[in-house]
């Protein structure tokens, strides 16, 4: 990835976003943001202060997914189009090819902090432990059994690991359109089917199909974009678990316990230093035509940025974002406020 400052190409591209909002007498005076239902929590906390503290009006915050967020943000520049929206993954290659064909040509790439992908159930629930093999096994379309690759038989937690609970695998996850889907494929499914001779000896798509690809049959649901949805399922049954972003743990720590993976629990510090085996960062993405023409983005941007905010002790580590170090910070909120854009070759 590349970075450079943008800000004489974001200039001109605002005539664009006026005469886009003159054709028929549209305007806009708030802030529009799409995106990641991780990063939601955090914007929308955000968006309150910023009404709070300014006289400009709330923004409007929806969660529409990663990748439908990036989908929504890439159509194009003007009114009728979102300004910013949030990502618990970073803006793919093709999704940043579909913003230039629609003449989103300046895009700056904001990395709030960190985020670890918990899979909870209710403090009601057995305490258990998974590796990320055994994730890969209860959750996988096919799994190895005896060299052989075959449809998933497993339907009890106990028949992948007699020291697991015995019951039934019900896992509640977000969709294909979601960022925490993309990073939970990544970092614990395709790591973990490599612990199988067969599959690790595939190659190309043939792997990526089996590593990647989640069961239908009943263990896994998809409980689509509403994380909070996934919580009140696993508080009224204590036998399910859940799979979403670590705020979503932390915020309802009263009723939800970690499953812990490879003995080791989410919290700030294991996030922090890696030693928790499925973290991943999270950010958001500004549209930088849009920034002297829609009022108070400058404002909003840089009250995400404040220290207040995003950094050690900020509100939104209150509510389970976990700060990057002060100088990235620094790095951070200097590119953000200077418009600087990001390429991606």
């Amino acid at each position: 990835m590349k970075f450079r400052t943008y800000a004489s190409a974001a200039a001109l591209a605002v005539a664009g976003v006026a005469l886009a909002g003159t054709a028929d007498a549209q305007t806009r005076d708030q802030i529009s943001i799409v995106g990641s239902s991780t990063v939601f929590p955090y914007t929308q906390a955000v968006a309150e202060v910023f009404a709070n503290s300014t006289d400009f009006p709330s923004p409007v915050v929806e969660s529409t997914g990663s990748g439908g967020g990036m989908q929504i943000f890439c159509q194009g520049v003007g009114v009728d189009n979102p300004d910013i929206t949030g990502a618990s993954r970073a803006m793919t290659q093709s999704e940043y090819d579909l913003c230039q064909e629609n003449g989103v040509e300046s895009i700056t790439e904001v990395q709030i902090g960190s985020d670890g992908l918990s899979l909870a159930i209710s403090v009601d629930g057995p305490d258990f432990d998974l590796t990320k093999a055994e994730i890969f096994q209860a959750l996988a379309a096919q799994v190895e059994v005896d060299g052989e690759i075959v449809d998933n038989p497993y339907t009890n937690w106990s028949e992948i690991n007699s020291d697991l609970p015995d019951m039934d695998i019900e896992v509640f996850g977000p969709p294909p359109t979601s960022g925490t889907r993309d990073a939970f494929v990544e970092l614990a499914m395709e790591e973990g089917c490599m612990e199988f001779p067969a599959i690790a000896a595939l190659e190309g798509d043939e792997q990526e199909d089996v590593c990647a690809r989640m069961r239908t049959d009943g263990p896994f649901v998809e409980a689509g974009e509403n994380d909070n949805l996934i919580v009140q399922r696993l508080q009224e049954d204590s036998a399910t678990v859940g799979i979403f972003g670590y705020s979503f743990l932390y915020e309802n720590q009263d009723a939800l316990k970690a499953v812990t993976v490879g003995g080791v629990s989410p919290n700030p510090d294991t996030i922090a230093d890696g030693s928790y085996g499925i973290s991943r960062p999270l950010f958001f993405y500004i549209k930088n035509a849009h920034r002297e023409a829609i009022p108070g983005m400058e404002e909003f941007i840089a009250e995400y940025l404040s220290e207040e905010a995003f950094g050690n002790g900020g509100y939104l580590e209150e509510r389970g974002l976990v700060p990057l170090p002060e100088a990235r910070r620094e790095e951070v909120r200097e590119a953000a406020m200077n418009g600087t854009h990001m390429d991606r070759y």
